[in-house]
């Protein structure tokens, strides 16, 4: 929760620039802009608004096209005259049905695991026909379970006796294959990642 009166206002005359992120992706979506006013409202609501400079007033995004931006939470920069809000968006952010305004490629780097997963889930919920992640997830646990195994041999023997392609490509099957033995248990990269950074801030605590 950000408060309003915490923010340099005077600075940006009344409107500060707000850059949208997905919070799964971490690709940024969009900026826009926010006046006290629109900022009250997207922490009251968990909706984002915005406050437009030609039409002169608060909108939320997706009033109209119902690809809304669920707050997830808001963050000042050290100047306090710049916002980054994280949100779940529904649907695309742009009004060029793109992903982001910034273009519709897939989030970059290990943003793209995100959009992996969500192509994942979508399969589990949809079961299409012929679709080889619905047949992992159909056979749930033991058969992407027995591919995880398979792929983690692979990449051992690939990283003793294959070049850096060949390791590359195996270790690629096997991020794949685990992220479909954690989907069916209702699990995600996240959870690892949570644990890691746990044990992390145990292990630099102690030092």
């Amino acid at each position: 929760m950000i408060k309003v009166k915490s923010l340099n206002w005077e600075k940006v005359d009344g409107l500060i620039p707000a850059i949208i992120q997905d919070v799964a992706t971490r690709q940024v979506l969009m900026l826009g802009y926010m006046n006290a006013e629109a900022l009250e409202k997207t922490q009251e609501t968990k909706k984002v608004h915005f406050f437009s400079r030609t039409k002169q007033r608060l909108w939320m995004k997706g009033e109209s096209s119902g690809n809304t931006f669920k707050l997830v939470r808001i963050s000042a920069d050290c100047d306090t005259d710049t916002l980054l809000v994280e949100v779940k968006p529904k649907g695309p952010a742009c009004h060029l049905d793109t992903v982001s305004c910034f273009g519709d490629d897939p989030a970059p780097g290990l943003g793209f695991l995100a959009h992996l997963r969500s192509i994942i889930k979508k399969r589990r919920k949809e079961k299409p026909k012929g679709s080889y992640v619905g047949d992992l997830l159909a056979k749930a646990p033991k058969k992407p379970a027995q591919k995880v195994g398979e792929e983690g041999v692979e990449v051992a023997m690939a990283a003793v006796s294959e070049n850096d392609e060949a390791l590359v490509g195996e270790a690629a099957d096997l991020l794949f294959h685990l992220m479909v033995l954690l989907e069916s248990r209702d699990l995600s990269l996240d959870d690892c990642i949570d644990l890691l950074r746990s044990r992390h801030a145990v292990r630099a605590a102690k030092k």
